[in-house]
């Protein structure tokens, strides 16, 4: 079993609950990128705003993220990151040897699950968080954000759960 778990997907795909059940079944501590994320803005910390594009939030959160893994895995500590900011060629930032220490797992909703569950998923986007701004998400955004995201794990090789009939979401170590 590998001591860290990486869990990616886009939004609202639930990264924070699936983080919320290793948590809660295997005793791992876990990290959300989007509490890192509004930290840095929230302290100055960091030029960008919550508004900015996830190709400029992304370079700048992995920093962080990839140094926190590998002093996680110098530790030898368990730990699981869950976020969006996770980029589909992290393989690259680590070596063989960590890469055999780390798990990737990318949450992927089917088009037939967004199709027959879109007014589901918003009314479950606050399951674990309790966010003060609510979004608006449209079905198009979904169906694209999550057939992208389908498209770029088979390009890079990633690990992903495709969630279709019924969600159920558990990450197995």
């Amino acid at each position: 079993m590998p001591p860290i778990l990486l869990i990616g997907g886009g939004t609202h795909t639930g990264k924070t609950l699936a983080a919320q059940r290793v948590l809660e079944k295997y005793s791992y501590p876990y990290l959300s990128i989007d509490h890192l994320k509004m930290g840095l803005i929230r302290s100055g910390m960091c030029p960008l705003s919550p508004e900015s594009p996830d190709e400029e939030l992304t370079p700048f959160l992995w920093g962080m993220i990839r140094e926190i893994v590998k002093i996680a895995i110098e530790n030898g500590q368990n730990l699981v990151v869950e976020g969006c900011y996770i980029p589909f060629d992290w393989k690259k930032d680590f070596t063989q040897a960590c890469r055999e220490q780390i798990r990737y797992v990318c949450l992927i909703f089917s088009e037939n699950y967004i199709q027959g569950h879109y007014h589901d998923i918003l009314n479950y986007e606050n399951a674990i968080e309790k966010r003060m701004e609510n979004a608006a998400l449209t079905r198009e955004e979904l169906l694209r954000e999550n057939r992208d995201n389908l498209e770029k794990c088979r390009s890079y090789g990633c690990d992903y759960l495709l969630i279709d009939e019924p969600y159920n979401v558990e990450i197995v170590l």
